[in-house]
């Protein structure tokens, strides 16, 4: 099976959750020739950012309609089988991301379901007239035409995401498609690519060896012991980067890890200073990663050049898994939500050189801790939540001016932009801060507010949240001590507790927002999520809440704490 790459963020989830259901499949651009897609069981088309009626729009190549092969369209795709067939679409007038509910009409690929199904919209254009041969399939409150289909021709079309974990028949669309509808039959299993995995990594090393910059999360330590399954100990050797910018305790605990997969093998570089030094005065988001991103290269530089990793015998190994490259414009038509550290030039050049191996670029976080159980890594560590590799420079917000909050008709508005995915595009948007938690009414504000991608509720204060003011702010290494301390407080609270095994990820951010005397507040980001491409904000058990709020507030400098209530989308799972 297929997927037709149109730009979507979820491209590869889409993807992913075919593999998922051990069916293959692959990605391929949108504008394949059909002939390629001959031989295809089935195409998926993904979503998209981009209009069909806009010059330059990704399109189906001619005649790919007309295969005879069964076909799903998902929120973009379903306008391209729209308007490239005889139906038409519209402007849409607002987008709509996050939750809403289906009312469905029998067909097959909606065999098992109810006639009322939760699924999850990121969209703004939609269909306002069926193609000939189609029939209405499914409606929305605020989308009529949510769901279509030929069922002689095999083609179905959703204007949402049967993909992502909110939609909760999404799983059920998709088996009724890949197995019913398509007859595929089952041929994938994560664990079992190991083999295939290994022999890529000695075909590409060739007689070289592979050095990594290890960052003890999952990923780098999983593609570190991959290779030394593939290559051996005396070929594979991993230094990790101490910048300055990690959680308590890190450094000892990677060093710990990787001594014990292969004694010797590992070292540690204090680049505190080098980092820090660069990113004193960064404050837009953006330019915090490049300089991060260039920042490891030259430190990478550097230590190649103090060894002998310089001399044609050895190639750069990193943990790079399939987020980390959608997400910085991986695709080829996909829009740049984030820009990783494992994308920027230097990195890019070392790709052309033929001097990168990333044994783990095909797979998803879930997928790699399968690859880890089957190479015998513990628990402890494969169950650990991502960790960003800028570390806490992206979890410590800056900001260049003075600034108050403005009251609205839904709560304040704070002018800390953070970053966020709507309709498949990045966005750059204020906070808006509401008195209680309440995880709908944060979606429904972010539908409809094009201020905002992201609500917060203030879950204690030390002043009114009227009278807090946003100051400018540099990543200082006091503010990074303070979230430091304050990232540490929550981490050992949740695992005393137990909370931190019922979610996957509880990043603490430090927003510049606060009183002159504590100039600075902490926000709680705990989400849910299967791989990271969509995340739902959690809420946190009141008595935990009130502990962490309590000592939270405890701390020298820190005005308020906050619950971001955000799903992904259109918040993503950091802040920037």
């Amino acid at each position: 099976m297929s997927v037709l790459d149109t730009g979507g963020q979820y491209c590869h989830l889409i993807a992913r959750r075919v593999r998922e259901l051990g069916i293959y499949a692959n990605v391929l651009p949108c504008d394949t020739p059909p002939e390629r897609l001959a031989k295809c069981r089935a195409l998926i088309i993904s979503g998209g950012p981009a209009s069909v009626y806009a010059p330059g729009s990704p399109l189906l190549h001619p005649g790919t309609l007309a295969l005879g092969i069964p076909l799903l369209g998902i929120c973009y795709g379903q306008q391209i089988i729209a308007h490239q067939l005889d139906g038409h679409v519209e402007p849409g007038t607002k987008g709509e991301y996050g939750l809403a509910h289906l009312d469905l009409s029998p067909s097959p690929l909606f065999a098992g379901l109810a006639g009322r199904q939760q699924v999850w919209m990121s969209h703004r254009d939609q269909v306002d007239r069926l193609p000939s041969g189609f029939r209405l399939l499914g409606s929305t409150d605020t989308c009529p035409i949510a769901a279509i289909g030929d069922d002689a021709r095999r083609i179905y079309g959703l204007q949402f995401h049967p993909e992502v974990v909110q939609t909760l028949g999404g799983r059920q669309i998709l088996e009724n498609f890949v197995f019913a509808i398509a007859s595929c039959v089952r041929d994938w299993e994560p664990a079992h690519q190991l083999p295939v995995v290994e022999e890529q990594i000695r075909a590409m090393a060739g007689d070289r060896s592979v050095f990594f910059f290890a960052s003890g999360g999952v990923d780098s330590t999983v593609a570190y012991t991959v290779c030394l399954r593939a290559l051996g100990p005396e070929r594979v050797h991993a230094t990790y980067v101490d910048t300055g910018l990690m959680r308590e305790g890190e450094t000892e605990f990677v060093r710990g890890v990787f001594e014990s997969l292969a004694k010797g093998s590992f070292t540690v570089a204090d680049a505190r200073q080098e980092f820090l030094g660069q990113l004193a005065t960064a404050r837009d988001p953006e330019a915090k990663r490049l300089i991060i991103g260039e920042e490891f290269v030259a430190v990478q530089q550097r230590i190649l050049e103090s060894g002998h990793y310089l001399d044609g015998d050895w190639i750069l190994g990193q943990g790079t898994i399939y987020p980390d490259t959608i997400e910085s414009g991986g695709t080829k038509q996909a829009d740049l939500i984030k820009t990783h550290h494992n994308r920027v030039a230097g990195i890019q050049k070392l790709m052309e050189q033929n001097r990168l191996v990333e044994p783990l670029r095909e797979f998803y976080k879930d997928e790699v801790r399968q690859l880890g159980r089957a190479l015998g890594l513990p628990d402890a560590l494969l169950d650990r939540h991502p960790f960003p590799g800028p570390g806490l420079a992206i979890r410590c917000l800056c900001h260049g001016e003075h600034a108050k909050l403005e009251k609205t008709e839904d709560g304040w508005l704070m002018p800390v932009r953070t970053v966020g995915v709507q309709g498949d595009s990045r966005t750059y948007r204020a906070v808006l801060v509401i008195g209680e938690p309440d995880h709908a009414l944060a979606t429904e504000i972010a539908n409809r507010d094009a201020r905002v991608n992201r609500v917060v509720a203030c879950l204690a204060s030390h002043a009114p949240v009227g009278d807090l003011q946003v100051f400018p702010s540099n990543l200082s290494e006091q503010r990074l001590e303070t979230l430091r301390q304050a990232d540490a407080l929550v981490r050992r609270l949740s695992d005393e507790s137990g909370y931190d095994r019922t979610i996957w990820q509880f990043p603490v951010v430090l927003i510049p927002a606060g009183t002159p005397e504590r100039p600075d507040s902490i926000v709680l980001r705990p989400i849910d999520s299967v791989d990271g491409m969509t995340a739902t904000a959690t809420a946190i058990p009141s008595g935990l809440a009130s502990e962490m709020t309590e000592a939270l507030l405890a701390l020298p400098g820190i005005a308020a704490v906050f619950l971001d209530l955000t799903h992904k989308p259109p918040g993503t799972i950091e802040w920037e």
